[in-house]
């Protein structure tokens, strides 16, 4: 779970700054650093909710796959905040 929690994070605060850095100075250099890092915590994040116990029942596989958000919904789910699909 823990692993899951920073990865979720890192994914989320990752595309903010991708969106961020597009929507005003659209730095080459920010891009080129902050899309690898995007693209590998998504990654993690679908790799780290695929074997936790109770995941396949609750939906939250599907959810970690949805890029972006999908890791801090699957999580939410985890956790027993969201209902069962």
């Amino acid at each position: 779970m823990r692993t899951l929690r920073i990865a979720a994070a890192a994914e989320a605060a990752s595309l903010v700054a991708l969106l961020g850095n597009l929507l005003t100075t659209h730095t080459p250099a920010v891009s080129s650093l902050v899309g690898p890092l995007h693209g590998t915590a998504y990654l993690v994040t679908i790799a780290a909710a695929w074997p936790t116990p109770g995941a396949a029942a609750s939906g939250a596989r599907r959810l970690a796959v949805i890029p972006g958000i999908g890791g801090l919904l699957a999580l939410r789910r985890l956790q027993g905040g969201g209902r069962a699909v």
